[in-house]
C-alpha cells in the first residue's frame, strides 16, 4: 500500500512521515519513506521546479512507490505537488493508494517558511513556488485530511494509522 501525504511546502509532510515512521516501523519492517526532496536529490536534481517538472517528479514518485508497494512494502510518500489528474493516475496505478492531505493555509506555511521559498518568491528571487505562482490544487477527494497545527505530528500519525486497517493492526500488536 501507499500513503501519499500532500500539502503545501511547510505543511508538515516530512515531519508527519517521520512521526509515522517512528510509530510504525518497529511493527512494520516493510515500511519505506519516499520524501519528494530526497528523491529529487537522489536523482541528481535533473528536474526544475516549474509545473511540468513537478508533474514529472510526481510520476517518478508514483513509479517508485508502485514498484516498492508491488513487492510488499508499505510506502509513505511526501510530495508537494498535486493535480486532480495526477492523483487519479496514482489511484488507478497503485493498489492500496491512500491520500492524506495536510491542510495548511498559505499564511501558515509562509510564517513557517522553513526553506525560505515563500520569502524568496515574495522578494522576486525565485519562481515556481506552489501556491504562489504555480496553482495549488487542494485534493477534493483525499482519504483523510489533517489540519496542520491542530494536533501534534505524533497525534496525527496515530489518527492516520487508526484510519488505515493494515496500519491499525500493526499498532494493536505494538
Amino acid at each position: 500500500m501507499v500513503l501519499w501525504l500532500t500539502g503545501l511546502s511547510g505543511a508538515g509532510k516530512t515531519t508527519l512521515c517521520k512521526a509515522l515512521w517512528a510509530l510504525l516501523k518497529p511493527g512494520l519492517p516493510e515500511l519505506i519513506v519516499l520524501d519528494g526532496d530526497a528523491v529529487r536529490q537522489m536523482m541528481g536534481h535533473d528536474l526544475g521546479h516549474d509545473e511540468a517538472s513537478r508533474a514529472k517528479q510526481v510520476a517518478r514518485l508514483r513509479a517508485l512507490a508502485k514498484f516498492l508497494s508491488d513487492q510488499g512494502h508499505i510506502v509513505l510518500v511526501a510530495a508537494v505537488y498535486t493535480r486532480p489528474d495526477l492523483t487519479a493516475e496514482s489511484r488507478k496505478a497503485i493498489r492500496g493508494f491512500f491520500q492524506v492531505y495536510l491542510d495548511a493555509t498559505l499564511d501558515t506555511v509562509k510564517k513557517r517558511d522553513t526553506k525560505g521559498l515563500y520569502s524568496a518568491a515574495q522578494e522576486g528571487r525565485t519562481a515556481h513556488v506552489v501556491g504562489v505562482d504555480i496553482p495549488w490544487h487542494p485534493p477534493a477527494d483525499a482519504d483523510l485530511v489533517v489540519k496542520t497545527g491542530v494536533e501534534t505530528a505524533e497525534q496525527a500519525a496515530r489518527r492516520i494509522a487508526a484510519a488505515v486497517p493494515r496500519l491499525a493492526r500493526a499498532l494493536e500488536k505494538a
